[in-house]
């Protein structure tokens, strides 16, 4: 194990640490959403939000592994925690501390990192400790650029916000709670609350059953968009939330009453100027001698973080080059397309393969050919005919077709004719013209084919009996048609 001591205060590290409580905890959109991201923004295999405990390595999110923690003395992190600052090896086989390890010299055959220490501060105050990395990591060198090294360094700063805020959330929701047992004489603890949930966006709130009489803090009216004091009733609250969101709170609402069922939801909500907002409630039952009486809780308006991963998710799933649809978002779409055709929904797929690309990319160079996969993908987004449809990139030079609705069966050849002309692109160079054409396989669900892989498979099988009897021509998985081109001339 790396040697901390003079270094870091590994005791107070530890203790900084464990005061999070966030060991062994499940996954949370936000932290993986941003592995997610760091991945994506190094194109690497890898990429974890780790946290280094006294011997072992955990993983509060990961990507591209599926061990939940390593054994700490072969953890490239120590050595991140250890210097306190940004560690990159390009090639760890070159790096005498790293060429030997078993992370290296076996699976996952770990060739490139790069991590950025996550800081807090101990519980006692003083400096920020650091106790865990954000850190991508590859099975290829790499020599990554200082501006995607920044960013990196940027959402580690994200991490360590969210990492506060947890801490901070349950620590207000504590005295949000408590609030309610001493509101008449605790003036000066009233007011210090009021600051935390101002700087937490968090509002207290408090139902009496006996009455249905609403409480609710100052931080509460300002996340509903109004005036402090301002008459509070249970059913104007309500109406905050639109209707699907409504009634999930209302059940959560009726089974705490009845059965003292606390709830934690994340609801969609329009405050009274019209905005809409994104929120957190938390309600639990207040008994009293046996009796409940009264049913309290907290109000935490999440809207930035929740944009904030919403715009990591729409990175993950749009793919950089050509704006559309990534693999990952095809794969959520496509499942969800079969569950309705399980219910008798018509449903096709079909799978571009674009000829001749290679040869642009080794003549032309490879800008010309991402211009190629760009045009392609404007072609593909500005097709009218095919009814419900969606497109999506594979990857390479790789496009793939949903396809929804009756024309799957009775002028799904049509449609792919159509397609086959629309997707001839001359590309010119100081010779000559490359003309890129398109070769399509495309499957039908039914019977044979009842889930992703069988008709990704079938629909690549037919794609390549199309390229073997002629590039620029399609075929469907159990139909003998050799579809030709309903035009000949490349646009």
């Amino acid at each position: 194990m790396v040697n901390l001591t003079g270094i870091v205060d590994e005791v107070a590290r530890l203790d900084a640490l464990r005061a999070l409580d966030m060991l062994d905890t499940p996954p949370e959109a936000e932290f993986d959403a941003i592995a997610v991201g760091a991945r994506h923004l190094f194109g690497c295999k890898f990429a974890f939000v780790s946290l280094v405990d006294a011997d072992r390595q955990w993983f509060k999110a990961a990507c591209g592994l599926e061990a939940s923690e390593t054994p700490r003395d072969v953890s490239f992190c120590t050595h991140t925690i250890a210097a306190d600052d940004l560690l990159v090896i390009a090639d760890t086989r070159e790096d005498p501390r790293f060429a030997t390890n078993p992370m290296v010299v076996e699976t996952p055959f770990v060739r490139f990192y790069a991590g950025v220490p996550l800081r807090v501060t101990p519980p006692g105050g003083g400096a920020a400790l650091p106790i865990g990395t954000l850190c991508v990591a590859d099975d290829k060198p790499q020599d990554p650029t200082r501006e995607k090294l920044e960013i990196l360094a940027g959402m580690a700063r994200v991490v360590e916000a969210l990492l506060e805020a947890r801490r901070t959330s349950k620590e207000n929701l504590q005295l949000a709670l408590d609030r309610q047992e001493a509101l008449g004489d605790m003036a000066r603890t009233h007011r210090l609350l009021q600051h935390a949930e101002r700087m937490a966006r968090i509002g207290s709130w408090r139902l009496e059953l006996e009455g249905g009489r609403i409480h609710w803090s100052d931080q509460t009216y300002a996340i509903h968009g109004l005036a402090p004091g301002s008459q509070a009733q249970l059913a104007l609250a309500m109406q905050f939330y639109p209707e699907d969101d409504r009634a999930k709170l209302e059940a959560a609402l009726d089974r705490c009453v009845r059965q003292g069922t606390a709830w934690d939801l994340e609801l969609n909500f329009t405050d009274a100027q019209g905005r809409p907002r994104r929120v957190r409630t938390l309600g639990e039952i207040d008994e009293r001698a046996g009796k409940r009486v009264a049913v309290m809780g907290v109000i935490q308006d999440i809207t930035d973080r929740y944009q904030f991963e919403r715009r990591l998710v729409a990175v993950a799933r749009t793919d950089e080059l050509t704006g559309i649809p990534s693999r990952r978002a095809f794969n959520e779409e496509l499942e969800a397309a079969l569950d309705r055709a399980r219910e008798g929904a018509p449903l096709a797929i079909a799978i571009i393969d674009l000829d001749r690309f290679k040869e642009v990319n080794d003549r032309l160079g490879h800008a010309t050919g991402d211009k190629v996969l760009q045009v392609m993908a404007a072609k593909l987004q500005a097709v009218q005919y095919l009814g419900d449809h969606s497109i999506a990139r594979l990857g390479g030079d790789e496009f793939v077709l949903i396809l929804r609705g009756r024309r799957t069966h009775e002028e799904l050849v049509q449609d792919i004719a159509r397609l086959l002309a629309d997707l001839r692109y001359a590309v010119p160079d100081d010779r000559s013209v490359i003309t890129v054409s398109a070769t399509i396989g495309a499957c039908v669900y039914g019977a044979s084919y009842v889930d992703r892989a069988s008709l990704l498979k079938e629909a690549d099988e037919a794609l390549y009996r199309a390229k073997r009897m002629q590039r620029g021509t399609g075929a469907i998985a159990g139909n003998s048609a050799h579809i030709q081109s309903l035009v000949g001339e490349p646009r």
